[in-house]
């Protein structure tokens, strides 16, 4: 018993440093590995390698901040990761900076943290545009979409139950194959956050097939995510990105990715910055979703 006592407390006391050190760990290896999404409304791949959006901007400004602070060069590395891997990469040190759509919600706190926030979301419901579809009310009987491993699930069931509406659940592993569940038919709605949904239908190859429609069913901050116990990164990354909001550079890169043409198709999503997240710029907070949704 007291050999696996002390084993724990060896592993436990790694995990420790490690959470602790990530500055030393970027300045000693020259390199930091930031967590991106192949389909995200904030982050996601356009092929060969390449990773844009709008959280992809913030990193890359963050690390530039990187650079200039621990006097070096710093490589960066990208680490494909989703809904569902996107945490457990982030705890065990191969995530640096986790740079996709992240909610920050209470639970989550328990295992990582979170940077300022930097865009807060409204889950919707996509749906085909001729499918009559206006409110999830009319998805009694109906086959919905949502991401493995996201927030989203939890709302459905939430909103399943406050309602009595009966619907089926299918998942996608990612938020491709989600809207790919929409556009084949196989799902009658797709619910995630607004941003997500905007971007794969803009992106799509009719996009006049789809809409948005129906109550927002929550409000969630989103944010660039890290290790838990290292307030030293912590910091470097919140300054980072309150010098952003400071001189306007983050609303900037909105309007760069949500209100012009963006690759690969350069189509506008026409998403304009809603109250809440111009809210979130002008009072910085890490608050989680609990408290942006508090009655």
């Amino acid at each position: 018993m007291k050999k696996v006592l002390l084993v724990a407390a060896l592993i436990a006391g790694t995990t420790a440093v490690h959470a602790q050190d990530t500055l030393k760990k970027i300045k000693d290896s020259g390199a930091i590995t930031m967590g991106v999404r192949e389909s995200s409304g904030l982050s996601y791949t356009i092929g060969d390698g390449k990773y844009v959006g709008y959280h992809i901007d913030v990193c890359e400004h963050v690390i530039a901040d990187l650079r200039k602070q621990l006097g070096g060069k710093i490589e960066v590395k990208y680490q494909p990761v989703t809904s569902a891997n996107r945490i457990p990469l982030t705890v065990n040190g191969t995530v640096d900076l986790e740079c996709g759509s992240t909610t920050n919600n209470a639970a989550r706190q328990k295992d990582v943290a979170f940077a300022v926030t930097t865009y807060v979301e409204e889950v919707r419901i996509a749906v085909k545009a001729n499918s009559g579809i206006t409110s999830i009310n009319q998805l009694n009987g109906k086959t919905v979409a949502t991401t493995t491993g996201t927030t989203s699930v939890q709302t459905l069931r939430k909103h399943e139950r406050a309602t009595s509406v009966d619907f089926k659940e299918v998942f996608g592993k990612d938020h491709a194959d989600s809207f790919l569940l929409l556009d084949s038919g196989r799902a009658d709605a797709f619910v995630m956050d607004g941003s997500i949904l905007a971007k794969n239908i803009a992106t799509s190859k009719n996009p006049a097939d789809f809409k948005i429609v129906g109550e927002v069913l929550s409000v969630e901050p989103i944010a660039i995510m890290m290790r838990k116990d290292d307030p030293a990164f912590k910091k470097a990354v919140d300054d980072s990105i309150k010098g952003m909001m400071k001189s306007g550079e983050l609303a900037k890169l909105y309007d760069k990715w949500f209100m012009q043409p963006i690759p690969p198709t350069n189509t506008k999503i026409g998403l304009p910055v809603s109250a809440a997240t111009k809210d979130a710029w002008a009072n910085p907070n890490d608050k989680p979703m609990e408290d942006y949704n508090k009655k």
